[in-house]
């Protein structure tokens, strides 16, 4: 599970952006990477697809490994470690099965993950980081 999300701050850890930062553009989950606003340029030759259309090398974002970033609090203003709040008030209700019948819950680990909503918070200043 990836606690980034499209949108998010983020700055570069590590390689040759570190200390940059820059907007998530696109996730790539599948990939574990992500595509970052003027992070990891790459040059790239665009090919005449027209006779009016100009060719040559254009710089392009390439993706980068999502182990290389980390989120920006925007409270801090630093590069911030994630964890995940979920708060009680906003309960789902009750799994119905067959019948109408409630659902078994299962083990007991498994209630606290159906619990309410998720929040992603800043572990430095125990801040909600918004999305």
């Amino acid at each position: 599970m990836t606690r980034l999300k499209k949108g998010d701050t983020v700055t570069v850890l590590s390689g040759r952006d570190r200390g940059k930062r820059g907007k998530i553009l696109t996730m790539f989950p599948d990939r574990e990477a992500a595509l970052v606003e003027r992070i990891n340029l790459v040059k790239h030759f665009e090919r005449r697809t027209q006779a009016n259309q100009p060719s040559g090398i254009v710089e392009r974002e390439a993706p980068i490994a999502l182990a290389k970033l980390a989120l920006v609090c925007a409270r801090c203003g630093k590069p911030a470690r994630i964890g995940v709040r979920v708060s009680e008030e906003t309960a789902p209700p009750p799994a119905l099965g067959p019948k109408g019948r409630l659902a078994p819950k299962g083990p007991p680990s498994a209630g606290k993950a159906r619990g309410g909503a998720k929040h992603r918070i800043c572990k430095r200043c125990e801040e909600a980081i918004g999305g």
